[in-house]
């Protein structure tokens, strides 16, 4: 700051607001504490004065003991030669000089002050009057407005819940958004239509009623409604939609009007409804509705969709995880009219996402984007950010004022199967787990169609011991019956590295015989990879019914040969991984003596053991 530089003094302005309640409060306790202090008083003074009676007074006077009296109603207090005090008491509305001159005593032998306690005993009255009545008062008023306040309450219950976002707030763009480049151009579309609505009316076009962004958790969905709302620079009104839902009947449809008719009036508008699948599942049929609320409040939204005038500008945008599950009604044309699909990025959109969010981070030289967006494969755009903000606090947590490839891969690592636990293991443990995580390596490793091995650790991350991680080495569309099998395989090599190692078997392949066995029983219920043939026997969805139902018309002669089939190839390629495992024990040894000095091997350390990845078939 410079010298001459006048201080620039904020001014503070401090706001009262009058509480009724707190009002009542201050006032009772104010009665309450004037009464004690009035009764203490009085109760001080008797205690500290000799009282006497009236006749012992008057002779005190005549015998000159008494050097003044104070008359204060018909308390009498007289002040002794010898400074002491007594007290004393006469009738009410008595002269003191007259009974002076009754007992034969001249008043002017004594010095008498008669006190004026009129003006005080009426404060007084007035007091212990006006607070009783203003405390009455208070809680009479506190009480009606306690009731108008639930009154109003019960009647706002129809009001919408939505929260509108104005044009000073911090604004999210399209700039802020990567990975979802098809969604992002359908969007932009939008965001034009309400820019320029006359381009597209002389075309005879109309602005589309409803959009529905549909696609796993983490994907965006919820970015790019606040990215449209920042760029279309329109009133922008979002809420939930469980925020619907309410206790009374028939609340929901009437937030539904509000929220429309609140829309229109401010039109241009963007009505945006998150989780819209809690109140635009499927309705049901039969005589026993399911929700009858949620379908009067479904119902409500599907009239207010389809009554736009063609040119109202209004959009609504909703999101959801199951799309599945909306009703037949509210997807078609005229209500929503676009329907986006998003999914998990791709290595390019990875590239874009990792690029958005390491702005702001200072990174080391040793990280490589590329390598990093290839590890990736399965992240959504929410476990990315979350990865290179654990990174970044692991660096912090350690001192370093750059975030390095290690970190990154670490906080990947963790965000996936949860940070490191240090479980207290005995050594034969160990020595299983190693070996048990040794047989998924050497299982993928021998396979044509199985991705490298990019690590192997026998440190306890969530509930496992150990792991293996084999990330895809590309984005895949489709998946091959032998790289199925192969799958199977791997998931099986555990169990059989213990049984060939140990000559027994633990309860440690509990999750890998849940997993492959999941992927046999697709393979032959779903893919029609068996005997069985190309026909699905696995669970239909039923929109009618809002869920997943089983196929009936399955007999028990064909559950039984699904069964026999999951276990053939179940069993087959544990023969085929035990054979894997018997051939290459060397290996296996190596892999495993490697894990129970070192603790973790990347794919680097992994090769030098056992050799490099034999070549895919597609290669």
């Amino acid at each position: 700051m410079k010298k001459n530089q006048p201080k620039i003094i904020k001014q503070i302005n401090p706001k009262f607001e009058i509480n009724i309640k707190n009002v009542f409060i201050f006032l009772f306790i104010l009665f309450f504490l004037f009464s004690i202090f009035q009764g203490f008083s009085n109760y001080e003074t008797s205690l500290s004065v000799n009282e006497l009676p009236i006749n012992e007074l008057v002779d005190n006077i005549k015998e000159g003991k008494v050097d003044s009296v104070k008359v204060e109603r018909n308390r009498v207090i007289a002040v002794n030669k010898d400074k002491t005090e007594t007290i004393t008491y006469k009738e009410e509305g008595q002269s003191f000089t007259e009974l002076l001159k009754d007992y034969g005593v001249d008043p002017t032998t004594v010095k008498v002050e008669v006190k004026d306690t009129v003006t005080e005993e009426g404060i007084w009255v007035l007091i212990s009057n006006l607070i009783p009545t203003l405390l009455i008062i208070g809680f009479f008023i506190f009480l009606f407005r306690q009731a108008r306040g639930a009154q109003d309450s019960i009647f706002s219950f129809g009001q919408s819940r939505a929260k509108r976002f104005s044009k000073d707030m911090p604004k999210t763009t399209f700039k802020d958004v990567a990975g979802v480049d098809e969604a992002k151009q359908e969007l932009e579309e939008v965001v034009d239509f309400l820019k320029n609505p006359e381009k597209y009316k002389k075309l005879g076009a109309r602005t589309p009623k409803g959009i529905i962004l549909i696609g796993p958790p983490g994907c965006g969905k919820t970015l790019l409604a606040r990215a449209i709302a920042g760029e279309a620079n329109v009133p922008f009104f979002s809420i939930a939609g469980s925020e619907f839902m309410e206790m009374l009947v028939g609340v929901g449809a009437a937030r539904v009007r509000d929220l429309f008719a609140t829309a229109k009036k401010n039109a241009p508008a963007i009505i945006f409804i998150d989780e819209i699948d809690a109140i635009g599942r499927a309705r049901s049929f039969g005589p026993m509705p399911a929700h009858d609320e949620r379908e009067q409040t479904l119902n409500q939204i599907l009239v207010e969709m389809d009554g736009f005038a063609p040119y109202e500008q209004i959009i609504v945008i909703a999101a959801t995880n199951r799309g599945d599950l909306l009703d037949p009604a509210l997807l078609r044309p005229g209500r929503f009219d676009r329907r986006i699909t998003l999914d998990y990025p791709d290595y390019e959109g990875r590239k874009a996402i990792l690029q958005i969010h390491s702005q702001g981070k200072p990174f080391d030289d040793s990280v490589n984007w590329e390598k990093v967006a290839r590890r990736t494969i399965g992240f959504s755009g929410a476990d990315l950010e979350n990865m290179l903000n654990e990174a970044a606090i692991k660096a912090a947590r350690d001192n370093r004022d750059k975030i390095t490839a290690d970190d990154i891969e670490e906080a990947a690592m963790k965000v996936k199967l949860g940070p490191e636990k240090k479980r207290l293991q005995s050594e034969y443990d160990k020595k299983l787990t190693a070996y048990h995580e040794s047989g998924h390596a050497i299982a993928a490793h021998f396979l044509p169609n199985t991705d490298p091995v990019h690590r192997i650790s026998i440190v306890s991350r969530g509930m496992a011991l150990g792991y293996t991680l084999l990330p895809p080495s590309k984005d895949k569309v489709h998946e091959t019956k032998s790289s199925l099998l192969e799958r199977i395989i791997v998931t099986l090599g555990g169990r059989a590295a213990e049984e060939i190692v140990f000559g027994e078997v633990t309860t440690g392949a509990a999750n890998d015989f849940d997993q492959a066995t999941k992927i046999a029983r697709m393979m032959v219920t779903e893919y029609g990879m068996s005997k069985l043939g190309p026909i699905n026997y696995g669970s239909s969805i039923d929109i009618a019914l809002g869920g997943y139902t089983q196929n009936e018309f399955i007999s028990q002669a064909t559950l039984s040969d699904i069964d026999k089939e999951v276990a053939a190839i179940i069993n087959n390629c544990y023969k085929k991984a035990k054979k894997i495992i018997t051939e290459h024990r060397d290996a296996l040894d190596k892999v495993s003596t490697a894990l129970l000095k070192n603790e973790s091997l990347d794919e680097e350390e992994f090769e030098k053991l056992v050799g490099k990845k034999v070549q895919k078939k597609d290669e």
